[in-house]
C-alpha cells in the first residue's frame, strides 16, 4: 500500500481513537454504498457500538437523531463529486461528527468536505491493496483494533497481502463459468441476484449497477432471508437466479434459499465462497473477505454478458448526460 494512503488512514484512525464514539455511519450512493455494506455488517458483528448504512440523500433529509459530535461518518464517492454524498459529509461535519471520506479524486468537493479524506487508486495497473476495497478494509480493521483490540483484526490486515493472489485464482476458477453464463443468459430480460450477510452488498451492486445501470437489464436483488417471505413465489423453471453462498454466520440463509430454488428453477448460477482458494487468508476473517472475491466473479460475469450482448459497460443514456 502506498505510504501516502497509509498516512491518511493512520490520521483517521488516530482521530477515531481519540473519541468516545457512540455511532458509526456509512453513507454513500449506488455502488459506493453497496461496497460499504460489508463494513456495516462487520462492525455489527464485531463491536457493541451501533453502525448504520444510509443512501446519502436519505441521510441528509432525515437527519438521524443520534448524529452528533460523538459520531463517526464514513463516506465514499469515486469521483468525489456526488452531490448527495458531499452534502452528507457537510451536514455531518456541521453536527460535529468526525468525517472520513474515501475517493479516487484528490481535492474533489467530497475531499474538501470531509475532515479526514483518504485516496484510493484505480485501474488495472493499481496494486490491489490500493484499490477502494483494499483501502476500505485497511481502514476498517485498524478502526476495530483501536475500538476493541483483538488479534483477529491483525489477521484481517494481514489478509490484504493475500488478496491479489486470491482474487486472481477465483477469477481463473470461474473464467469458463462466466463466459458460458454470458452466452446462455445474454437474451434474458430479467435477472435476479440473491445473497446475504457480508455478500449482500455485492449482490445489490450487481443488480442495480452492473445490470440495470450498465446493461439496461431489468434486475432485482433478493436477500436470502427474505426469499421465503414473498419473492420465492416468482420461482419457476425458466426464471434466472444468481445465488451467492457466503461463508460464516449467514451461510445457512443462502443454503436454505438455494435448496428450495433449485427444486423449481433450471436457471441458477451458483457462486459458492466455500469453494474458493483462500490463499492464506485466515479462516477467522474469510466471512468478511468473501464479498471481495465474490465481487470479482460477478464482475467477470458482467463482462461476459456485456461482450455477448455487444453492450459496453460504459454506455449510459441518462447518467452524467443531463440534469436529474
Amino acid at each position: 500500500m502506498k505510504s501516502e494512503i497509509i498516512a491518511q488512514i493512520d490520521a483517521a484512525v488516530k482521530a477515531v481513537e481519540g473519541k468516545k464514539v457512540n455511532h458509526f455511519y456509512f453513507v454513500a450512493c449506488g455502488g459506493s454504498q453497496a461496497f460499504m455494506m460489508p463494513a456495516q455488517f462487520m462492525f455489527d458483528r464485531e463491536i457493541e457500538i451501533p453502525a448504520s448504512i444510509y443512501t446519502s440523500n436519505e441521510f441528509v433529509h432525515m437527519e438521524p437523531k443520534a448524529l452528533n459530535e460523538n459520531s463517526v461518518v464514513i463516506t465514499c464517492s469515486h469521483s468525489g463529486n456526488t452531490p448527495e454524498t458531499v452534502k452528507a459529509a457537510q451536514m455531518a461535519r456541521e453536527k460535529g461528527a468526525l468525517t472520513i471520506a474515501l475517493s479516487h479524486l484528490v481535492d474533489s468537493p467530497l475531499w474538501q468536505a470531509a475532515e479526514y479524506p483518504i485516496f484510493y487508486d484505480w485501474g488495472k495497473e493499481a496494486d490491489t491493496t490500493d484499490l477502494n476495497k483494499g483501502v476500505l478494509y485497511s481502514l476498517l480493521f485498524r478502526i476495530l483494533n483501536v475500538v476493541s483490540p483483538d488479534p483477529k483484526y491483525d489477521k484481517g490486515l494481514a489478509a490484504l497481502d493475500h488478496l491479489k493472489e486470491a482474487t486472481d485464482k477465483v477469477k481463473a476458477q470461474y473464467a469458463d463459468f462466466a463466459k458460458e453464463w454470458g452466452k446462455s443468459y445474454k437474451r434474458e430480460p430479467l435477472l435476479y441476484t440473491m445473497g446475504s450477510g457480508a455478500c449482500y452488498g455485492e449482490c445489490y451492486s450487481y443488480a442495480i449497477c452492473l445490470m440495470m445501470e450498465m446493461q439496461w437489464i431489468h434486475s432485482s436483488c433478493i436477500h436470502s432471508g427474505e426469499y421465503f417471505h414473498g419473492p420465492f413465489e416468482v420461482t419457476d423453471f425458466d426464471v434466472p437466479f444468481i445465488i451467492v453462498k457466503g461463508v460464516g454466520s449467514t451461510r445457512y440463509l443462502d443454503e436454505r434459499a438455494y435448496n428450495f430454488c433449485k427444486k423449481f428453477s433450471q436457471r441458477i448460477a451458483l457462486i459458492d465462497a466455500a469453494d474458493f482458494d483462500w490463499c492464506g487468508i485466515d479462516e477467522s476473517v474469510r466471512e468478511y473477505y468473501a464479498p471481495l472475491l465474490v465481487g470479482a466473479v460477478l464482475r467477470s460475469m458482467a463482462d461476459a454478458i456485456a461482450y455477448e450482448r455487444g453492450h459496453d459497460l460504459g454506455v449510459r443514456r441518462y447518467m452524467w448526460k443531463m440534469e436529474y
